[in-house]
Parts: C-alpha cells; structure tokens; sequence
C-alpha cells in the first residue's frame, strides 16, 4: 500500500490585506477629528459659560497648535526610528488619554493645558499614515490610499456634531468629551491585533507581497539615498512639501476650530445650522478621493507623476476661492454651498500635499518630511489663529469676519505658485536624494 503525505494547508490570507490597512489608518483619523472638534463644537456654549472673549478662545487652541506643530516633526522623526505601530500606538493610547482626563478642566489655563497635551499626541496620525502607505501601497495607488485615510478628518468632522451636541444638550460638555476619547482604546486593539509591515505581516497573500515587493525594486533602482534630517531642509522639494500644508491647513483649520463661532456671528443658530457644518466636511472627503483618483488616473493614463499631482494642486488652489464671496451674503444655504466648494478644493490639494513626501523621499525619511510639513502647517495656523481672534474681536456683527475669508481665499492661491515652483527635479534629483517628479 502506499503512503500519501497530509497535505499542508494552505496558509490563512486576506485579499487586499493593504485596504484593510488602510480601513485602520482611517478609523484613527475619524477618531483623532472626533476627539479635537469637541472644542469647536462645544465653543459658543462654553464661551458663555466661562465668560471667554475670541481672543481667550484662540488662546486655547493656539496652545493645541503649538503642541501639534512640535509633535509632527519630533513623532515623525520617532516613526522613522521606531516604526508605525509601535509609534502610532504609543501615541492614540496618549491622546485618549488625554481625552478622557479633560473633564477634570475648569478654567482658560486648565483647557489650555489639556488641549496642548491632546495636541501633542494627535500630530503623530499623518506622519504616520503616511509613511504606513509608503510600506503597504504602489505608487499608483498612494494617491487614493493618502486621500481614503485623509478623509477620515472630513468624516470626523461630519458627525461630530452628531455625536457630541446631543450628548452635551443631555448630560453636559464633560461627557461629551469623554465618549470621542474612549473610541481610541477600541481602535488601539484592532491596530495591535492587524497591523504589522508587509514583509513579515503572516496574513498577506504571496501576490499582493510580491506587487509590493516589485514595486520596492523599482523605487530602488533609483539608487535613492537617505538624507540626514537637518540636510533635508537644504532641498527646495521639502519647502515645497511644506508650503503646501503650511498655505493650506490654516484655511481647514478655521472650519474645523471656527466654523461655528462664524456661523453664529452671522446670525446663524446652530441647532438650525447643523446641516451647514456637515456639508462642508462631506465636501472634504469627496475633494479627497477626487484628488487621489484623478492623479491616478491621469498617471495610469501616460502622466508623469509630477504632471498629474500638480494638476490636482492648480485645481485645488483655484478652488478654495470660492471662499470670498462669503463676505457679501448671510444667507445660510449660499455660505454653505461656498464652503463647501472651497472645502472641496482644498482636500484635493490637502491629498497632493499628504502623499508628496512617499513620492519624492525613500522610505526613512517618509514619515521626517511628513512631520516637517506638519510643523510648517501647524506654525501658519497658529499665526493665523492669533490673528483672527484679534481681528474678529474688533469688529462685531455679521461682518466681523470678512477680511478673514478675503485672505482665507487667497493665500491658498499663493501656496500653489510656491508648489509649482519648488517640487521639480533638481540636481538633488541627478544626485539621487530625491525622486524624479
């Protein structure tokens, strides 16, 4: 009689196991959104309830931008050394955390300090999302990936105030800052439980690693160095990289930090006006998978890589525009409908700013200039918070922020002539410090 071996089983795979990474990558995004626009959302009440003035408002979150500007480029630079999941994990259990303590806030000083430590730990998301899809997606696909996580903020935005009004029109503002950060102790289970890099991930199929694995052999034969991180400010790409965050984060920054403080100098009661804070986020999340989408197909279709991404930048520019003309109506269906545009323009360019750094540098010094970019973000922001709380508190009535929006529509403007001009190949391209674009 003979002998026939068992046969092995085949191993346990996921198909497309870098989509449901990148699932987690938007997940943490739509946690990190809930958590920071309990503030946003809860401001107009909270203002009268501690008696503060604009400029008291913009201190607080001026302190979450000074925490969150440090924190990009000091936790990219930790991404790089210790790696995605460790790093992301250390920083989400941080800020839920932080989330959950914040109740224990009472007065301007004690806010301040709990939204600088929230900030702190919730710059680490885009350095490190965007150095996960450098190691788990082809560059084909890096653009719809970077949008599909980035959208994570729009949908946060979106529902918060789904989420957070009514449990603070029930119970109060300290339980409603409470719920947001508890998510974060759910996502970190799932993260530890699936994540791990392609090369040793036990789930992935032999097909999608070796897609991957190709895709790595090709970048490499570009002989790519790894740069030393105070030489990467020498290169006109990375300020490049970083105009575009530091030009246009600010002008997302204002909807998310002072959407409905505008709204109700306007006129505007936001129980009526909760369809006028959602929009303008749907519209992001769109304009992200728009800007993913159609500089994947424009590359798919024969465009060079700096060709098509710089299309989205030129239409995403434009577009954000649409938001002066809000200086001349108080009607709430035409300044939702404007923000929205604008909202939608600035994702696209927002996706092109967030997976630039996976298109020009290697795999090292990804998540660096990501952080770099964050800082030069956060910096814009924290001038542009500062002047707005002043200049907001000057004038009074339905048009106390329109020199606010005049500029909010044109230094995105100029943000993409500053992209134009610094990504090109540059003899740091000849020399092999950056990648051909």
């Amino acid at each position: 009689m003979t002998y026939t071996a068992p046969a092995t089983p085949a191993r346990k795979t996921i198909p497309h196991l870098r989509w449901w990474i990148a699932s987690l990558l938007f997940a943490s995004t739509i946690i990190n959104y809930l958590d920071r626009q309990t503030l946003s959302l809860l401001a107009p009440y909270l203002k009268g309830q501690y008696h503060w003035t604009n400029t008291d408002y913009a201190a607080i979150v001026i302190a979450f931008r000074v925490a969150y500007a440090l924190g990009q480029t000091a936790f990219g630079r930790l991404m790089d050394k210790i790696g995605t999941r460790r790093g992301l994990s250390l920083t989400v259990a941080w800020y839920s955390i932080i989330s959950v303590l914040t109740p224990l806030a009472n007065s301007l000083l004690s806010f301040g300090f709990f939204r600088f430590l929230l900030g702190a730990g919730e710059s680490a998301n885009w350095p490190a999302a965007t150095k996960a899809v450098s190691e788990w997606f082809p560059k084909q696909e890096r653009g719809l990936a970077t949008a599909f996580f980035d959208s994570g903020s729009s949908i946060g935005g979106a529902i918060a105030p789904f989420i957070i009004l009514p449990i603070y029109f029930r119970w109060g503002w300290r339980p409603a800052v409470v719920v947001p950060g508890l998510l974060g102790f759910l996502w970190l289970l799932l993260w530890r439980r699936i994540y791990q890099p392609p090369e040793v991930h036990p789930l992935i199929s032999e097909s999608e690693r070796q897609m991957l694995r190709e895709d790595k052999c090709d970048l490499q034969t570009t002989n790519l160095k790894r740069i030393a991180w105070r030489n990467l400010l020498k290169l006109p790409q990375t300020w490049g990289v970083i105009v575009a965050k530091a030009f246009t984060d600010p002008v997302w920054y204002f909807v998310t930090d002072w959407f409905p403080i505008y709204l109700v100098a306007k006129g505007i009661d936001l129980r009526s006006g909760l369809l006028a804070i959602w929009v303008p986020f749907i519209a992001a999340d769109l304009g992200n998978f728009f800007g993913g989408a159609v500089s994947g197909w424009l590359i798919k279709h024969g465009w060079s890589l700096g060709r098509a991404r710089k299309a989205v930048v030129i239409f995403g520019g434009i577009g954000v525009t649409m938001l002066i003309p809000t200086i001349w109506t108080t009607n709430l269906f035409t300044i939702t409908s404007l923000f929205a545009l604008a909202t939608f323009c600035y994702a696209a360019f927002s996706t092109i700013a967030n997976v630039l750094p996976s298109d020009l540098y290697e795999s090292g010094s990804v998540a660096s200039v990501s952080g770099m970019s964050g800082t030069g973000a956060g910096v814009g922001t924290i001038i542009a918070f500062a002047l707005i709380g002043h200049f907001s508190d000057l004038h009074h009535g339905t048009h106390e922020f329109d020199p606010i929006m005049v500029v909010a529509g044109l230094i995105p403007f100029v943000g993409m002539l500053l992209v134009l001009a610094l990504i090109r190949n540059t003899r740091a391209t000849d020399e092999g410090l950056v990648r051909a674009i």
